[in-house]
This record gives structure tokens, sequence and C-alpha cells, in this order.
């Protein structure tokens, strides 16, 4: 179906004995086309670059990327996870050392959980989370 207004997707809904709610809870999917043509966010459009470069593996078919947060982006177990590493002027003139790239200024980036997820099929799929703090459920 093409071209439905948002009272004609309610009714669309209704006919096929779904909620509204259920609706909204579908994972959205990395090719799906909006009206305006496709759309992602910032976050899903790296994400998606990595999984191109087959980063994800064997695991890129079973993966959208479209349902990752900023958060899951650099928490995802695929970093360079030896410092030594990484350039030199990443942690610069910085007295704390971090196990990734620091941008330059008198602020420092935090990044909980960086580099800490392991991938798995269907991830994030099912998994709530609201910003900023974005808490999850441990199996998330």
């Amino acid at each position: 179906m093409q071209n439905l207004s948002l009272p004609d997707v309610l009714v669309e809904v209704e006919k096929r004995g779904f909620s509204f709610a259920k609706l909204l809870a579908i994972p959205e999917q990395d090719d799906w086309v909006y009206s305006d043509g496709k759309s992602t966010s910032c976050v899903a459009f790296i994400l998606e670059m990595y999984k191109e470069a087959g980063l994800f593996g064997e695991l890129a078919s079973s993966i959208q990327v479209t349902e990752f947060t900023i958060k899951d982006a650099y928490s995802l177990k695929f970093f360079e996870n030896n410092s030594s590493r990484l350039p030199k002027w990443c942690n610069a003139d910085d007295n704390v050392k971090l196990p990734f790239c620091q941008i330059r200024g008198k602020y420092r980036m935090e990044l909980p959980g960086y580099n800490s997820m392991d991938l798995y099929p269907h991830m994030n799929e099912r998994c709530p989370s609201m910003p900023p703090k974005y808490y999850r459920p441990q199996s998330c």
C-alpha cells in the first residue's frame, strides 16, 4: 500500500487486527522508503556504511541499523582495543588516556561502554531505549 494519510493508516491497521501502538513497535527496516524517499539518521547512515564494509560479518542480513542509537554505535565491539595502536595525536596533551581518539578542546567525550557490545542477530529490535541515558535491560 502506498500514499496513505495517517487516518488511512489507522483504518488499515485496525482492519488488519493491529493496534496503532503495535504498529509503532514494529522494528524499522533499513530498506524502507518513505513518501519523500529513503530516510535515515546520521548514526544509521554511518552504521549502514560499516555494514556495507563487512564489519557486521555474516550477521549483516539479520541486523537493522535503523534501530540503533548513538550509544549503540560506539558500544559495538569492533573498534581498535589496543590504545598503543591509535595515532599519537588521539590523546596527546591530555592527562587522561582514553581507549579512543578524543576531540580537541576543553571538553572531554564520555563514552560509557565503549567497544563492549558483541554483535548478535536482530539486536536492538525489541529493546526499549529512551534518551538521553538509553537504559536497557541486560539482555539488550
